[in-house]
C-alpha cells in the first residue's frame, strides 16, 4: 500500500510539473593520450642508490642521489652497473637533479637553495649557484635548461649565468599539473617523471600543455618494489633513440621502448 501511494504520488508531481529544460551540453573534452611500454633490455642497478637525475652521454651514465649523506655524483657503467667515477657531496646536501652542458655538469639540491657546478671530465667541483624555493629535476635543449621545483612550473635557466629567464605553466585537461620531478627533453617535448606515481607526462614546452601520458606500471615485480621508492629518472640515447628508466633504491634499469596510445590501465 506505502508503494502504491508513493506511485500515484510520483505520477501526480510528474503530471503537473512543467517539462525539464535539458542542460546544453558542453564541449567535447578530448581523451588524454595514454601510452604503455615493452621493456627492451634491463641492466643491474645500485639499490643503493636514491635517483634523481639520470643522463646518458659518451657511452655511459651520469646519475646523481640523494638523501644527506648519501648524494652522489656518479659515472655508470650501463651494462654492469659499475661504478666508473664518483663524487661525495657534504653531508648536509640532500642531492637532486642534474643536466649536462658543455663541458659542465651542473646539479640541484632539494632545499639548499643551492646547486653545484662540476668538471665533466675530472667531477672537480667548479662553482656553485643559487635559487629560490627548492630544486627537483633539470634537463635542457640546445638553447636553454629547464629546472622542475615541485610546482606546477617549469623554470628557464639561462645556462651561461644560470639565471632564470622565464616560466613555463605546466597544465594537464586545463587545470595547473604540479608533481613535476626528474626531467628529460626528448624530442621536442619535456619528459617529467610524476611524483609518487609510475607515470612520465610528456610536456609541450612551447604552450606547458601535457600531451600524453605514458604508464610504467610493472617494471619492478611486487616483491622486488618491497624495498625500493618511486620509479625517477629518465635518460635518452639521442644517438641511438634509447630511452632508459629506473627509480629510487630500484636493483634495475629498464631501456624501454614507448608504444602507441592505449588504453588508460
Amino acid at each position: 500500500m506505502r508503494t502504491l501511494l508513493a506511485t500515484l504520488v510520483l505520477v501526480s508531481a510528474c503530471a503537473c510539473s512543467p517539462s525539464a529544460t535539458p542542460t546544453p551540453a558542453g564541449p567535447a573534452v578530448n581523451a588524454m593520450p595514454a601510452f604503455s611500454y615493452e621493456v627492451v633490455a634491463t641492466y643491474p642497478h645500485d639499490p643503493k642508490a636514491f635517483t634523481q637525475g639520470l643522463v646518458y652521454t659518451d657511452g655511459v651514465l651520469y646519475e646523481t642521489t640523494g638523501q644527506e649523506g648519501e648524494s652522489w655524483l656518479r659515472k655508470v657503467d650501463l651494462a654492469t652497473g659499475n661504478v666508473l667515477q664518483q663524487h661525495d657531496m657534504s653531508d648536509e646536501v640532500f642531492g637532486e637533479g642534474m643536466v649536462i652542458w658543455g663541458d659542465q655538469i651542473v646539479t640541484l639540491t632539494w632545499r639548499n637553495n643551492k646547486g653545484f657546478i662540476f668538471d665533466k671530465a675530472t667531477f672537480a667541483q667548479k662553482g656553485e649557484w643559487t635559487y629560490e624555493g627548492e630544486g627537483w629535476g633539470l634537463t635542457a635543449d640546445d638553447t636553454q635548461i629547464y629546472m622542475s621545483d615541485g610546482t606546477a612550473q617549469i623554470r628557464k635557466i639561462d645556462p651561461a649565468t644560470l639565471k632564470e629567464t622565464g616560466r613555463i605553466d605546466v597544465t594537464m585537461n586545463g587545470r595547473p599539473k604540479d608533481q613535476l620531478n626528474e626531467l628529460e627533453f626528448i624530442k621536442g617535448e619535456i619528459w617529467a617523471n610524476e611524483f609518487q606515481t609510475d607515470r612520465i607526462l610528456r610536456i609541450d614546452p612551447a604552450t606547458g600543455e601535457v600531451k600524453g601520458i605514458i604508464y610504467l606500471g610493472g617494471l619492478l615485480k611486487p616483491d622486488e618494489r618491497r624495498k625500493t621508492d618511486v620509479l625517477n629518472g629518465i635518460a635518452w640515447d639521442k644517438a641511438g633513440d634509447r630511452i632508459f628508466v629506473t627509480g629510487k633504491y630500484w636493483p634495475k634499469l629498464f631501456e624501454i621502448r614507448v608504444k602507441d596510445p592505449a588504453a588508460n590501465p
